[in-house]
């Protein structure tokens, strides 16, 4: 998947036109590399297209714990969205697209490495419990 392949995704799944759909990206993918290991999120950017490698850096190696709630409002926060559900379908529709884009061991490493609640944004559509 290239860069422009991996953001019309994204802007498909969250009802975006694909340049806002670059604010959705960023915002998402940042706030998911503070929340895994460095050598988790250097893995998955290996697999992603170059234009998304760059909010996936990370310079400390442990992850930042960060719960569902803190989660939704670091990506609300960063994305300049109005409230906690329409952040979270914008992280899911770029979840999803990351799901697509690297290998299913990638994935499943990434997974592993989320707290339970956040995985919510890895289900489909829906009302999220917090």
């Amino acid at each position: 998947m290239n860069d422009a392949e991996f953001r019309e995704a994204v802007a498909r799944r969250a009802g975006l036109p694909p340049t806002e759909a670059a604010t959705i990206i960023g915002a998402t993918l940042t706030t998911l590399a503070e929340r895994i290991s460095g050598g988790r999120a250097r893995d998955l950017a290996k697999q992603l297209p170059d234009e998304v490698r760059g909010y996936l850096h990370r310079e400390e190696e442990f992850a930042e714990p960060l719960d569902l709630v803190e989660f939704l409002h670091e990506v609300r926060t960063r994305a300049g969205v109005g409230d906690d559900q329409q952040s979270a379908m914008y992280a899911r529709a770029v979840l999803a697209t990351v799901r697509d884009a690297v290998s299913a061991e990638e994935f499943k490493s990434l997974v592993s490495e989320l707290p339970e609640d956040v995985r919510q944004l890895l289900q489909p559509v829906g009302r999220l419990r917090a």
